[in-house]
C-alpha cells in the first residue's frame, strides 16, 4: 500500500474510520487463498536507541508475475506516525541503528556487479555494508570487501563496525572452477554436502572506510558479539561443515588488536545468542547444556570472558527462551520466552535466577531489539485473528502497543474463533492443543487435524493463515501439541524418545476421540495433514488406522533407514530412534512409514520442493509409489526450486489449494476448486482506495 510521507499512518487509520460505516452495519466475508496470501508482513523491527523511532522491514507481493515477494526498510515513530519507506531499494536489508542514533548501517548489493552478488542478495546475504543519516538523505558504501557480507555488529562507540565476511576466492581458483574444476569434496574442509567458504571478522571505521580483516583462521563463523570497550569480539565458531555437527561449535573470544583466538568452550553443546555482559567480564549463551547435545529447553549460561565454568542461571523457567539483553548495570536479563505455546516478556535476576513476568498472553512474538537504556523493546505480535504488527512493549509496566497496522482488511474478513483443548493420552499424561473453528460453529463438524513440524515445534497462539481459510468451509481444525512439543517443559520435550510413532500418535488420536465424545467433532469426516514432522507423524497415522477418510502430507520421511545418510539424522540416530541403522536395524524399520504401507487405504496428496536437504524428495516419491502399486488413490507434487519451506508464491498457492481439493473431495465429498486469481491490474482497482492513493 502507497502512502504520500507527509502523513503518519495515525492520520490515515483516523480518515479511514470515519470513512467507513459502524462495525456493526459491515458486512464480512469469507477470506479466500489469495486474500490471505497477499497479506503484508512484518519482521526485524529495530527500535532507536532513545526508543522514539522504529525500522522495520515489509514483505509483500507487488506483482503476481513477478512471483516473489519484495522486501523493503520502512520507518515510523514510535507511537505509529509518520510511517513511511526509509530505504529506496529493494536489494536493502538487515538496518541497524548506531548506539549514538545518529546512522542507520545496513547490507545491500543496490550497486552490485556481478550477477553472483545480485543473487546472493535475493537470497538474503551478501552485499555490503551502506550508511545513511538516520534524518535521511543520501546513502553512501562503506566497505568493499572481495568476500560476501553477511552479519554486523556497531562497536559502542559508533566510531566502526564488524563484520564477518566470507573469505574470496582467489583468481585461480574462479578461472579453475569457471573450466568446470568444481567438484564438491563433501565435508572436507568447509564443504558440508555442498560446497562451502570459510568467514573470519573484520573492521571498517566509519570515517576513514579503512577495512582491516581481524582474525585469520580457517573457521565457519555463526553468532558473534563485539564487547563493551570493542577490544575483543565473542564468537561461535565451527572448523567444519559436517551437516550433522552443529555440536562441535565452539565458543571463543578474538583481540580486536592482534587477531588471537582464545577458546572458552570444548564440549559437544551447541551453543548460540552471545551477548556480553555490560562490564565486559562475562559472556552468556544460550544451550540446552554446557557439556553435551541433549534433547532439553535452551537454557542460560554465563561464562567468564577470561575462562572459566559455565554456570546456568535461568532454572526458574520453565519454557522456550529466546532473544534475550542486558540491563545497563547487569543485574538482570530482559528475555523473550514461550510457555506452553504463549508468548511473554520476562525478566530475571542474575544473581538470584529469580524470573518477573513482565507481559504474557494469547499471543506470539519475539524481542527483537531494544532501547539503550532497557526501558522499551521492539516486536513484531501475531495472535490467531490478528496477523503480524510491531508492538512496543514497555518494561516497567508490561504495557504492549500496537506501532503498526499492516493488514487493516483482515477486519473485512469472516476469521475463525480458537480456544485451547486439554485431554488426556491413553498414558494419563495431560495434553494440550488449539481447536479452530467458524465463528458460527454448531453441532459436529468435519475435524482436520493438522500436526506441526519438529518434532520439537508447537502450535503457539499464533496468526496461521490456513486455518482461516478451512473454517470459513465448514471444518474444525485441531492442532494437538503432542509429546515432543516444546515450551510445555523438558518431560514432554523428551517424551517420545526412541518412541516416535509411539506416544505421539497415541496423543494425537486421543485428542481426536476427546473432541468426538464433546460432539465437536464429526467421526466419519476426519482429515490429517502435516509438513515436515507434520507429514512424518501423519503419514505414519494413515498406517495404523483407517479412520481418516484423506491425507496431506508435507516434506515427509517415509523411510529412516535411507535418509540418515541424506537428510538431517542428528535427531534420529540420538533421540527419537537410538543409534545409526546398522546397530539399531529393526527401530528403524519398525518405524519407518513405508514398513507398513500395505495397510493404507487413506487418499492421500503428497507436496515435495525438490531442493529439500532437511527431508529429501526421494522420501515422497517412495510413500507414493508404494501407494500408487496398491492402488490406494494418491497425487503427487514435486515443486522444482524449492527448498523445505516453500519461497515463491505461486507454488504456495498450488500447494495450498491443491491440498483443499483433495481433503474435500475424498473427506466430505465435494468438489472444490479454489477460485481463479484476478490480475494484478483487477485486484489495483479494487483494493485501492482514497486513502491508498
Amino acid at each position: 500500500m502507497r502512502r504520500p510521507h507527509h502523513l503518519g499512518a495515525l492520520a490515515w487509520v483516523t480518515i479511514a474510520m470515519l470513512a467507513a460505516p459502524p462495525a456493526q452495519a459491515q458486512y464480512k466475508r469469507a477470506p479466500t487463498l489469495d486474500d490471505l496470501l497477499d497479506l503484508v508482513q512484518l519482521s526485524s523491527p529495530q527500535i532507536s536507541p532513545d526508543g522514539t523511532r522504529i525500522l522495520f522491514t515489509k514483505s509483500e507481493i507487488k506483482k503476481w508475475t513477478d512471483n516473489k515477494r519484495v522486501a523493503t526498510v520502512w520507518i515510523a515513530n514510535a507511537d505509529g506516525s509518520n510511517a513511511y519507506q526509509f530505504l529506496g531499494s529493494d536489494k536493502d536489508q538487515s538496518p541497524k541503528w548506531s548506539p549514538d542514533g545518529k546512522l542507520v548501517a545496513f547490507l545491500s548489493t543496490r550497486d552490485a556487479g556481478s550477477t553472483d552478488q545480485a543473487r546472493e542478495g535475493q537470497d538474503g546475504g551478501g552485499g555490503q555494508i551502506w550508511l545513511i543519516p538516520a534524518a535521511g538523505g543520501e546513502a553512501w558504501k562503506l566497505t568493499s570487501n572481495k568476500g560476501s557480507l553477511r552479519t554486523f555488529e556497531w562497536s559502542a562507540d559508533s566510531a566502526s563496525l564488524f563484520f564477518v565476511a566470507a573469505d574470496p576466492k582467489g583468481d585461480d581458483q574462479k578461472a579453475a572452477e569457471k573450466a568446470g574444476d568444481d567438484a564438491i569434496f563433501v565435508d572436507e574442509g568447509p564443504n558440508g554436502q555442498s560446497s562451502g567458504t570459510y568467514s573470519n571478522l573484520w573492521i571498517v571505521g566509519v570515517a576513514d572506510k579503512k577495512e582491516r580483516q581481524i582474525s585469520r583462521d580457517k573457521m565457519l563463523i555463526g553468532d558473534f558479539e563485539p564487547a563493551p570497550d570493542g577490544t575483543r569480539i565473542a564468537l561461535i565458531y565451527r572448523t567444519e561443515a559436517a551437516r550433522n555437527g552443529q555440536y562441535l561449535s565452539e565458543i571463543a573470544v578474538v583481540e580486536v588488536e592482534s587477531g588471537a583466538k582464545k577458546d572458552l568452550t570444548k564440549n559437544e553443546a551447541p551453543e548460540g545468542s552471545l551477548r556480553w555482559s555490560p562490564d565486559g567480564a562475562t559472556v552468556s549463551f544460550t544451550a540446552a547444556s554446557a557439556t553435551s547435545w541433549e534433547l532439553a529447553e535452551d537454557r542460560l549460561w554465563l561464562l567468564p570472558a577470561a575462562g572459566g565454568a559455565a554456570r546456568r542461571v535461568s532454572d526458574a523457567f520453565t519454557g522456550d527462551i529466546r532473544t534475550y539483553y542486558w540491563a545497563p548495570d547487569g543485574a538482570a536479563i530482559y528475555f523473550a520466552g514461550q510457555q506452553r505455546g504463549r508468548s511473554g516478556f520476562f525478566q530475571l535476576d542474575v544473581k538470584t535466577g529469580r524470573v518477573r513476568t513482565i507481559a504474557t498472553g494469547d499471543w506470539s512474538g519475539n524481542l527483537d531489539s531494544v532501547t539503550a537504556n532497557l526501558s522499551r523493546g521492539a516486536a513484531v505480535i501475531s495472535s490467531p485473528r490478528t496477523a503480524g504488527d510491531v508492538h512496543v512493549v514497555t518494561f516497567a509496566t508490561g504495557d504492549i502497543a500496537r506501532v503498526t497496522n499492516a493488514n487493516p482488511q483482515l477486519d473485512t474478513f469472516e476469521l475463525a474463533r480458537h480456544r485451547w483443548v486439554t485431554w488426556k493420552s491413553k498414558d494419563g499424561m495431560e495434553m494440550e492443543g488449539l481447536l479452530w473453528q467458524p465463528e458460527d460453529a454448531r453441532g459436529k463438524l468435519p475435524l482436520l487435524v493438522s500436526v506441526h513440524g519438529g518434532p520439537a515445534g508447537v502450535w503457539s497462539a499464533a496468526f496461521r493463515s490456513i486455518n482461516h481459510i478451512y473454517a470459513s468451509l465448514g471444518w474444525a481444525v485441531f492442532e494437538p501439541n503432542v509429546r515432543g512439543s516444546s515450551s510445555y517443559g523438558d518431560a514432554l520435550l523428551r517424551g517420545n524418545m526412541k518412541d516416535i510413532g509411539g506416544g505421539d500418535y497415541q496423543d494425537l488420536m486421543t485428542g481426536v476421540d476427546a473432541l468426538i465424545a464433546q460432539g465437536v467433532a464429526d467421526p466419519d469426516q476426519l482429515a490429517i495433514r502435516g509438513w515436515s514432522y507434520g507429514g512424518i507423524l501423519g503419514g505414519w497415522t494413515i498406517t495404523q488406522t483407517t479412520r481418516f477418510k484423506a491425507a496431506s502430507l508435507g516434506a515427509m520421511v517415509s523411510d529412516w533407514t535411507s535418509e540418515y545418510a541424506m537428510g538431517f539424522n542428528h535427531d534420529i540416530r540420538r533421540w527419537y530412534i537410538g543409534g545409526p541403522p546398522w546397530e539399531n536395524p529393526e527401530a528403524y524399520r519398525r518405524q519407518s512409514s513405508y514398513t507398513h504401507v500395505a495397510k493404507v487405504s487413506t487418499p492421500t496428496i503428497i507436496l515435495h520442493g525438490e531442493r529439500d536437504t532437511t527431508d529429501t524428495i526421494g522420501q515422497s516419491t517412495m510413500f507414493y509409489q508404494g501407494l500408487k502399486d496398491r492402488g490406494v488413490p494418491v497425487r503427487f507434487i514435486r515443486f522444482p526450486r524449492e527448498p523445505h519451506g516453500f519461497r515463491e508464491p505461486r507454488h504456495q498457492r498450488i500447494r495450498d489449494a491443491e491440498e483443499i481439493a483433495w481433503l474435500m473431495k475424498h473427506a466430505r465429498g465435494i468438489d472444490w476448486t479454489a477460485p481463479p486469481r484476478e490480475d494484478d491490474e483487477k485486484r489495483e482497482k479494487k483494493t485501492t482506495g482514497p486513502q491508498d492513493r
